[in-house]
């Protein structure tokens, strides 16, 4: 059992090369308005004053530059070949951690207030939280050849965001079993651990193609409150 006073350590995978992104570099290092995404990310994770501290993991070619301009705070460590590598990097980093945040660098936008929901819940004595927004469009099932075989409801779906808050023993059980799944909350899910829910926030939206690209800049250039000093 987790100590409910113990550190929480966010931890932001950042060593994919985001190919659908179209840019000539790792998408996290990608510029917002003169800030990197992962810049962007922990330093909104640092505002929220709900982390303690933060691992960045990176490709292993950019651990020294990264490290070099980095706040006391934060530690960098090389990543793997998927990101599920990096999270188990990222865990053996902060083995100190009663809680961990796992937060994609790609969700730049995302409030500081989301990150203290987070672990505002874990400490209240959930042991896995992640933020969700409602489905706004139909979602249709399709088989191989392209043919709607149904139209789940939507009221009962949410999509997911980041950053998703575990207790650190729960997410290393969970890392430590085979395979691979699109979240961390996947993981959990298969070891039959409850995960709960809270409200998510649209500026928490992931940057994965140019126009996510051009959303983004676009918020920023039109001065939506977005506060993420450190």
């Amino acid at each position: 059992m987790n100590d409910r006073n113990g550190p929480v350590v966010g931890i932001v995978p950042a060593a994919g090369r985001g190919v659908r992104l179209g840019e000539s570099l790792p998408k996290a290092f990608v510029e917002l308005d003169g800030r990197t995404m992962l810049d962007r990310s922990v330093a909104a994770m640092l505002t929220s004053a709900a982390v303690d501290r933060v691992v960045v993991v990176v490709p292993p070619e950019l651990v020294a530059s990264v490290a070099a301009t980095a706040p006391p705070q934060v530690r960098v460590v090389a990543g793997g070949a998927e990101r599920t590598d990096s999270v188990r990097a990222g865990l053996a980093a902060a083995d100190d951690a009663a809680y961990v945040l796992v937060h994609d660098a790609a969700r730049a936008l995302t409030p500081p207030v989301l990150f203290a929901r987070i672990v505002a819940e874990l400490r209240g004595g959930r042991r896995a939280v992640i933020p969700v927004l409602p489905v706004a469009d139909t979602v249709k099932s399709v088989d191989g050849a392209g043919r709607v075989t149904g139209t789940p409801d939507r009221s009962a779906l949410r999509a997911v965001q980041t950053p998703q808050g575990f207790a650190a023993d729960l997410l290393r059980r969970a890392n430590a079993g085979a395979g691979d799944a699109t979240d961390d909350a996947g993981l959990v899910e298969r070891l039959g651990e409850s995960v709960y829910t809270v409200p998510g926030e649209p500026l928490a939206f992931k940057i994965t193609t140019p126009l996510d690209l051009v959303l983004a800049r676009a918020v920023l250039a039109a001065g939506t409150p977005v506060r993420q000093e450190r």
